[in-house]
């Protein structure tokens, strides 16, 4: 095509071309790209599901059309046990994650579930012949020699196996009124957060800055600091680096069965705390079934919060009016039998909320 014109060039759709690629003729080709553009890097994830499997299709062609006019998000195809096939798709940041998710499901008419979003990590670990494909093929850190890139929880390597784990932290600005300084740089020390500096801009406004773990922003932080400001308070943050960390990988079981959607990466002094508050989160969420259920959170192998989802139990005792003990204490255990053979074949069906559990924990 020449200047002026207008025709279909065959390049646009299946990512073929974004925003900021540069278009040479092919007789006669640029020698390098156009300067001024980079790529957009994201700093946060989550994982996108359809409610039926069946969709996963119009999944598929619902991010290719979606991407060519927000090319910021970045998306793969990906298999959960629990949730099937879906897609891991990068942000920019928390309110990009509600933004994608609304507009595929009111303009492309879907039905989706969003896991709870994380952050991306370096992990230094001793390479085995016994990791999974997945594991060895993970990308390389360019900033730290030696350390791979994971950014979903369900990648990491055995406990036994990881030397190291360098988390991202932020730089964070908050401007806030004077009488609400001292809850606000609370929130921010229980958010692992580190003081910077703080300057008062009138009698009235301060500014405060603090360095702060980013995995502690993308959960709740957003809330909880308009709960203290009574909603005066905003902030700004910029990517700082990465930082090593005490961080362990929680991961949640099931009947028995670990659950990859619901893993997490926290702190290790925090991990008893949140460990315990979404097992009992789960319980409520999950309900009771025709088994007994354990709802157990595990770090490094070793369960360190557990809760039991009773099952629905018959009154199996309800006709005998009288009599023999030997006879309930036969029903009762005809029962406990059929209970325990239930629930070594029985399935556990989730609900959606569940794999959000970890934004809810500490609304209430």
């Amino acid at each position: 095509m020449r200047a002026t014109q207008r025709g279909r060039s065959g390049l646009f759709g299946r990512r073929r071309l974004k925003v900021g690629d540069t278009v040479t003729l092919a007789d006669n080709p640029a020698t390098e790209p156009l300067p001024g553009y980079e790529d957009a890097k994201p700093v946060v994830f989550a994982s996108i599901f359809p409610v039926e499997t069946t969709d996963f299709p119009l999944l598929r062609k619902a991010l290719e059309k979606l991407h060519l006019s927000d090319s910021s998000f970045q998306y793969q195809s990906e298999t959960s046990k629990a949730l099937g096939f879906g897609f891991r798709l990068g942000f920019m940041g928390i309110l990009h994650i509600e933004i994608v998710k609304e507009r595929l499901e009111r303009e492309f008419n879907l039905s989706l579930i969003a896991t709870s979003p994380n952050v991306v990590y370096h992990v230094k670990f001793t390479p085995r012949k016994s990791h999974s494909q997945e594991l060895a093929a993970l990308p390389e850190a360019p900033d730290d020699p030696g350390y791979k890139i994971i950014d979903n929880p369900a990648n990491f390597p055995p406990y036994g196996d990881i030397i190291d784990i360098k988390e991202p932290v932020i730089h964070i600005t908050i401007v806030t009124p004077v009488e609400f300084m001292d809850g606000v740089m609370t929130l921010l020390k229980e958010k692992r957060g580190t003081f910077m500096s703080m300057d008062h801009l009138s009698n009235q406004r301060v500014i405060i800055k603090y360095e702060m773990p980013m995995g502690e922003m993308v959960i709740d932080f957003y809330n909880k600091l308009k709960s203290v400001s009574k909603g005066y308070a905003s902030f700004d943050y910029e990517v700082a680096g990465f930082r090593s960390s005490n961080v362990v990988l929680m991961e949640i079981l099931l009947h028995g069965t670990p659950v990859d959607a619901l893993s997490t990466v926290v702190h290790k002094d925090k991990a008893q705390t949140i460990g315990r508050a979404l097992c009992a989160k789960l319980k409520e969420l999950i309900g009771r079934q025709q088994f007994e259920v354990a709802v157990q959170a595990a770090i490094n192998g070793k369960v360190i919060a557990r809760e039991t989802i009773p099952a629905y139990r018959k009154d199996v005792i309800a006709k005998c009016y009288g009599g023999d003990i030997t006879r309930k204490r036969k029903l009762l255990e005809k029962q406990k039998e059929g209970k325990k053979r239930m629930k070594s074949i029985g399935s556990l069906n989730i609900p959606q909320e569940a794999f959000v559990a970890m934004l809810k924990i500490d609304e209430e």
